[in-house]
């Protein structure tokens, strides 16, 4: 007794390219996402014979036609901070309409665990690199060969592309609203993973003082790692002072939620007895009681440019000089700040 089985062979481009009437060089320009030289009925009409044949684009060939992986690979500090995942967000929106699949991976600011997704990402040929590096440095990227965007604007990393918020103007900016609202004696919960990050802020925190002729006190500024540990730490420091401060500014919305829970764990009221303002504006800050105030950053736009920028690196089209995009922070009210009574 014999069995004989029916094959059927996968539809291919060509097969697409018939169904739509069309070139074959057509529907490859519609799969590579280059809307702008196809004209609308055109892309319609090769979507459909794509949907009816039930296509699916084969990315080996692909690779091996283009020596691309259509491959890139993003290192956070921390995936479970909501910042990062708006972030991700724009960059696979960005890179998936040219057909690039991102993987990603937390680097949860260990040496060890950043260096080894670099490896990953050099091993199996990947075709870009958009990081937020903590414990790596510069001649590290660079050696991979990789097009690398850096995520977030930092010194130390000349020659590489980086797009993140404008941290310096946001911060002076929530500054200056705490000095508005009456609050003169300012703490300031300051996030740091290594020496360098969080220079900005705290910049802009000296510089803040220096503009308004207020006396610089050490014992009103704490440096904590970026977590909800370090927001708790900062805020215990700060609860302690026999003249403590007024209002709080912290580094992100992370530390200034924990910062928030912590005072109100100790009996303070906020904003009545403490007024407190972060920055991110990540989603849980509108949730709690009160909302929290904070400064905005651009967290999904900042993954869109970094995959523009990288989409560029790749394709050859960049110049060669490196680009510099900083975005712009925006102050939202909510309820954790108010005036001084």
């Amino acid at each position: 007794m014999s069995s004989h089985f029916k094959t059927t062979a996968r539809p291919t481009i060509i097969d697409v390219a018939e169904a739509a009437g069309v070139s074959k060089s057509t529907v490859s320009r519609v799969l590579q996402g280059d809307a702008a030289s196809v004209k609308p009925d055109t892309r319609r009409a090769v979507t459909r014979a794509i949907r009816k044949l039930g296509y699916e684009h084969n990315a080996i060939a692909s690779m091996l036609r283009t020596a691309r992986t259509f491959m890139v690979m993003l290192i956070t500090p921390d995936i479970a901070n909501p910042f990062w995942s708006e972030v991700a967000r724009g960059l696979q929106d960005t890179l998936e309409r040219p057909g690039y699949s991102v993987v990603v991976g937390n680097g949860d600011q260990d040496s060890e665990r950043e260096n080894a997704f670099l490896k990953t990402a050099r091993r199996n040929r990947f075709d870009g690199i958009a990081i937020n590096p903590t414990k790596i440095h510069r001649r590290t990227l660079l050696a991979t060969g990789i097009p690398t965007v850096i995520l977030g604007i930092r010194d130390g990393f000349a020659g590489l592309d980086m797009v993140g918020s404008d941290s310096f103007q946001g911060a002076f900016e929530a500054l200056t609203y705490l000095y508005q609202m009456g609050h003169r004696r300012i703490g300031f919960i300051d996030g740091r993973y290594v020496t360098e990050q969080g220079r900005a802020r705290a910049q802009a925190y000296a510089e803040f003082l220096k503009q308004h002729n207020l006396e610089p006190d050490p014992s009103l500024k704490v440096e904590v790692p970026f977590d909800r540990a370090g927001g708790q730490r900062g805020m215990r420091v700060l609860l302690s002072l026999a003249h403590r401060p007024t209002a709080v500014f912290a580094s992100n919305d992370i530390l200034a939620l924990a910062a928030m829970q912590t005072a109100q764990e100790a009996g303070l009221n906020v904003p009545r007895d403490l007024s407190i303002i972060g920055m991110d504006d990540i989603y849980p800050t509108a949730m709690t009681m009160p909302g929290l105030t904070t400064m905005a950053k651009q967290k999904y736009e900042t993954g869109c440019q970094a995959a523009r920028l990288l989409l560029e690196r790749i394709e050859g089209t960049a110049l060669r000089e490196a680009r510099r995009c900083a975005l712009p922070c925006q102050l939202v009210e909510r309820g954790s700040v108010a005036p001084r009574s």
